[in-house]
């Protein structure tokens, strides 16, 4: 800095202000000291302001899957809320791992991140408690956070599968398969609570050979819907609890030689270009990461309201698949 001034011809103060965006100075003094910096190569040296200031100008965001097709919105949002902050978003994956999930959270937090955004893989998140009394700022988004008080914003997924559900029901149908992610995951039994909130409304029984939580892996949800498909009363139609689910589903159901209904909770990719198109519950990513984003930010400038939950509704896209009476 001080080789800046002396290029520039002004004091320390006047290179600080330039270069934390403060006002106070004359727009061709910021001429002469950006030209200087441009010059002289100049970086500031932020491990320095870390010291001075106590802030890292940074957020992590810990995500379930940096793979899934449904957090790359999710992310991008949030990243252009920090950017607008001036603030860098470091990210990572959990991968469904709670142990793995607290490693990464306070692995961002010993590197002094302002804030974080978690997507949560446990149900106990005590272990944030001594982070959050020191001034860590916390939201929690998809699912609430476990055995502590934090801002948290959702979709609705109870709702959003309840009418996904009925709008199999309004096509005639009485045998519906759920197939969801696992139980211990908050918007799977939300979804599930949506699936049966919806039969029981509609006076259908639901069999147990009807419902099956697990892993979203191919094999173990093609052998769920398998099941579900066969034998002397099969499903007429699948509620698929995610996307992974629903791709998986459409594999399975473009094999048989009989249209099945099906409807997916999430959008996913190309999902208006399958014939039948597949309808969907879609919930908005976007969305998500921009409200968890504003409310950190809020906290980090100071605000100390009490911990809220925020839950944004879903949307039912009919495109065809949803559509398909029973026995067609």
């Amino acid at each position: 800095m001080k080789d800046v001034a002396a290029r520039a011809g002004v004091g320390l103060k006047t290179v600080s202000r330039v270069v934390n965006g403060e006002p106070g100075v004359t727009p061709e003094t910021e001429r002469r000291v950006q030209e200087a910096i441009d010059a002289l190569g100049f970086r500031r040296n932020d491990s320095a302001r870390v010291l001075r200031k106590g802030r890292t100008a940074s957020i992590g965001l810990v995500l379930e899957d940096l793979a899934d097709p449904f957090y790359g919105p999710l992310s991008r949002a949030v990243e252009e809320v920090a950017r607008a902050h001036g603030a860098l978003l470091i990210n990572g994956s959990s991968a469904e791992d709670p142990e793995r999930e607290r490693e990464l959270v306070l692995a961002l937090c010993a590197r002094r991140v302002d804030g974080l955004i978690v997507i949560p893989a446990g149900d106990d998140h005590r272990y944030l408690e001594p982070e959050i009394g020191a001034g860590m700022a916390a939201v929690f988004v998809d699912r609430p956070a476990g055995r502590i008080d934090a801002d948290v914003v959702l979709s609705d997924s109870y709702g959003g599968a309840r009418a996904g559900v009925a709008h199999l029901i309004a096509y005639g149908h009485r045998r519906i398969g759920f197939v969801g992610d696992h139980p211990r995951i908050h918007t799977a039994t939300e979804r599930l609570r949506g699936y049966r909130a919806a039969m029981a409304e509609a006076g259908l029984p639901v069999a147990d050979s009807w419902v099956s939580l697990g892993s979203t892996d191919p094999e173990r949800v093609t052998g769920a819907a398998t099941a579900m498909l066969s034998g002397p009363e099969p499903v007429t139609a699948l509620f698929a609890g995610n996307n992974r689910v629903t791709v998986t589903a459409v594999r399975v159901l473009a094999g048989l030689p009989r249209p099945v209904a099906l409807v997916g909770f999430d959008d996913f990719e190309l999902a208006d270009l399958l014939r039948p198109g597949v309808t969907v519950v879609a919930q908005d990513a976007a969305a998500l990461g921009r409200v968890a984003a504003d409310r950190l930010f809020h906290r980090l400038t100071g605000a100390t309201p009490r911990p809220a939950r925020t839950e944004l509704p879903t949307r039912l896209i009919p495109r065809g698949s949803g559509e398909i009476p029973p026995g067609a």
